[in-house]
């Protein structure tokens, strides 16, 4: 628990850091981009300085320094107005200031970006300087917005590599559990097919022994399916029908009555490549969460169709339905609308169809209250 505590007192630390360095970067941009602003004003005060020596101007002023100043302005945009009339422009584009509508919208972009400058050339008579920001103020009221999507994306890039490792920490320590899981289910199989021996030799009913076979041989199939979480499945060719037969059949014998079966696929073999324990273990998966959406009574059609390069399997039920908003949920490690259960048992059937079997699975239709339908898709095996 002390551990637990200290890592998020970390985390917790580590964003709030992240979060002062942002809120203290953009503060300084803002800072820096105001600074600017109120440089480029002066240099606008001046420049309506020297326009209003320059005006006034006789034969013996000294008109160096106004044309200098008019001279080192190159990159603020500048419109010179008298009686609402434009007489000068600088740094404006000529295709502006050519076309006297494209000139009074710029003109009025300008108004919109800082305030004018009036200059009094004369008593009476004035002018107004209007400009706007120059190009490096610009990217500069922008560097913000491009400073925020990039650690945006940085975040999202560590918090993508946060839940990778996590998730393949997770999957290591299902990995190990179920290994373990199936080590420690060993010992007592052998010793229960020891006792089978041992009932077969004191002439016990047959059907009871053949029976309690029948059960020790799903648990050995069961123990090697926890063996290969984690490894790498060896792969078979086999005909889907009859191994999706054989584990209907078993399932079928060992649930209630009131669930009303049906089996529907080719006459003819159907190879695919696969493993067929872990097959097993989809086909019963779908099968009891069927059984658990129709709460041990209704009907549930299992169905096998043959297409041109693929195989789909159908499993149907008439239970409560899922919610469309769901479809993909139901397949996330830990989804569950059980009160009990770890919600393991569809994310399993999703990672053997997909990374085992190089298949699809999705729930192919669903109504509230009427029933739901599975489909796993398969390739078929190429015939020479």
């Amino acid at each position: 628990m002390q551990f637990s505590d200290r890592r998020d007192t970390t985390r917790w630390a580590i964003i709030f850091a992240s979060f002062l360095i942002i809120s203290l970067i953009l503060w300084n941009t803002y800072t820096f981009f105001q600074i600017f602003k109120n440089e480029e004003r002066l240099k606008m005060n001046l420049w309506a300085k020297a326009q209003k020596t320059f005006i006034n101007a006789g034969e013996n002023t000294d008109v160096e320094l106004p044309l200098q100043i008019f001279s080192n302005n190159t990159s603020i945009p500048i419109i010179l107005t008298e009686n609402d009339s434009i007489i000068n422009t600088v740094n404006v584009d000529e295709v502006i200031v050519k076309d006297n509508q494209k000139a009074m919208n710029f003109l009025h972009d300008l108004k919109s970006e800082n305030e004018p400058i009036v200059i009094e050339y004369v008593a009476g008579k004035f002018q107004k300087l209007y400009y706007g920001n120059s190009a490096l103020l610009n990217k500069l009221k922008y560097y913000p917005i491009a400073l925020v999507l990039i650690i945006v994306l940085f975040g999202g890039l560590v918090y993508n590599f946060y839940r990778s490792t996590k998730m393949a920490t997770q999957n290591k320590l299902w990995a190990g559990m179920a290994k373990e899981t199936a080590h420690q289910i060993g010992t007592p199989l052998s010793s229960l097919i020891g006792w089978v021996e041992i009932l077969k030799s004191e002439d016990v009913d047959e059907s009871t022994t053949l029976e309690i076979e029948k059960d020790i041989e799903r648990l050995q199939t069961i123990t090697d399916r926890f063996s290969k979480i984690g490894s790498e499945p060896k792969l078979e060719t086999k005909d889907i029908v009859e191994e999706t037969l054989q584990s209907y059949d078993y399932l079928q014998s060992r649930f209630s009555k009131q669930i009303e079966f049906s089996f529907k696929a080719p006459q003819s073999p159907i190879l695919v490549s696969l493993n067929p324990t872990l097959h097993s273990w989809t086909i019963e998966n779908l099968v009891k969460n069927a059984i658990d959406a129709m709460k041990g009574k209704g009907k549930l059609a299992l169905e096998i169709e043959d297409e041109a390069d693929y195989v789909t399997i159908k499993v149907t039920d008439t239970g409560a339905g899922i919610h469309k908003k769901q479809f993909k949920s139901i397949f996330e490690p830990g989804f569950t609308t059980k009160k009990r259960g770890w919600g393991l048992g569809l994310s399993l059937t999703k990672r053997i169809v997909e990374e085992y079997h190089k298949g699809t699975i999705k729930v192919l239709h669903s109504e509230i209250g009427k029933g739901t339908t599975f489909q796993v898709r398969l390739k078929k095996n190429e015939l020479f």
